[in-house]
């Protein structure tokens, strides 16, 4: 299995995360953004979003985080991190969901504009609301339970981790929501 991987993409870290709490042995093929390798007619071949993450496996190619964390963890996880059952496996689709609207264009939008001043969709307050949104959800949630789907970790967790992590590099601090950093804790306590 090939991984291709940006070392700052929060997406490519979920998948990391994930091939790492799985053991899959996978090969990394780190591109390099200075030289834009992710626009090159090979990558763009692979994903013509031109964006990481990317698996390839055994002639099958899987681009985008949340597509990714599906096909591992079906292929390697079991139902434990992504069920069969339709609603356990809504539950964690939900949270997917969550990752990949609120979390993505407010929290990791208003981190790439405050570390890269490139703001690719709104104004730092829109992320900001955005963030506020998704963040309400999640602590909402952990008010009654540890894990975001069901009663152990799964691929919502995964995907909801990084730029939930990294809330403080979008301007928003965490100091306000303490099951927040309660489930951030249990989450690193599993390596991620």
């Amino acid at each position: 299995m090939k991984f291709y991987n940006v070392g700052a993409s929060g997406n490519a870290y979920k998948v990391r995360i994930l091939l790492a709490l799985l053991r899959v042995p996978h090969e990394v093929v780190l591109l390099d953004l200075a030289k834009r390798e992710h626009k090159t007619p090979e990558f763009l071949h692979l994903n013509p979003r031109g964006e990481v993450p990317v698996i390839e496996d055994a002639g099958a190619v899987v681009w985008d985080s949340g597509a990714c964390l599906v096909y591992l963890a079906r292929k390697h996880g079991g139902d434990q991190w992504l069920p069969i059952a339709p609603a356990p496996m809504a539950e964690v689709m939900q949270w997917l969901s969550l990752a990949a609207s609120e979390i993505q264009f407010g929290l990791q939008y208003a981190r790439r504009g405050l570390m890269q001043k490139r703001w690719t969709a709104g104004t730092l307050e829109q992320g900001h609301a955005i963030s506020r949104v998704a963040l309400g959800a999640l602590e909402q949630r952990l008010a009654s339970h540890e894990w975001l789907a069901l009663d152990h970790p799964t691929i919502g967790d995964v995907a909801c981790f990084p730029y939930v992590e990294t809330a403080s590099e979008s301007g928003i601090a965490l100091d306000s929501y303490p099951r927040i950093k309660a489930w951030l804790a249990r989450c690193l306590a599993l390596r991620f």
